[in-house]
């Protein structure tokens, strides 16, 4: 799966009701790749500037999936840092639950007080393994009117543009 929250239905949830799969994320299976050698980076570089990788809750916290994410950004040889909040003690986007659908005063939103915690680190780019992340991570830097300060990746784009030939 590509959303931490279907992989977490798929593995945690199905399988009470009959369902009985083997689920993995992609940030797992590109993992696998890179450490087997069946995908490899080249030496281009990169524009991510400075990189932060966000936990999303349904990858990191509910299913213990910490590294794979990370062993994929390192493969790129991007410079990496760690959010001030990041592994088990990662702070929501604010898109679980439903919150990406309703309405709510931007000074509380907690997608703003997410991305305040990417703009305090100083990086250039955050790069998230959910695409319910990335688009409250897109939706406050919009808001805050931070585009030309910070931007939001999927890890696949990152990886993307180091991918060889």
């Amino acid at each position: 799966t590509t959303c931490p929250h279907c992989f977490n239905t798929l593995k945690n949830e199905y399988p009470q009701m009959g369902g009985d799969y083997k689920v993995e994320h992609y940030s797992e299976m590109l993992s696998d790749l890179i450490s087997s050698g069946k995908l490899t980076t080249d030496n281009r570089q990169l524009t991510t500037g400075k990189l932060a990788y966000h936990d999303s809750c349904y990858l990191g916290r509910y299913n213990n999936i910490f590294k794979a994410p990370r062993e994929v950004l390192d493969s790129t040889g991007t410079h990496r840092v760690e959010l001030a909040r990041h592994g088990e003690n990662s702070f929501c986007c604010g898109g679980g639950g439903g919150m990406m659908w309703m309405e709510t005063d931007p000074n509380t939103r907690i997608n703003n007080q997410r991305l305040q915690d990417a703009l305090n680190a100083k990086v250039d780019t955050v790069a998230t393994a959910c695409p319910y992340c990335l688009t409250m991570f897109d939706d406050a830097i919009r808001s805050k009117a931070v585009g030309e300060q910070i931007k939001v990746l999927d890890i696949v784009e990152v990886l993307e543009a180091k991918l060889g030939d």
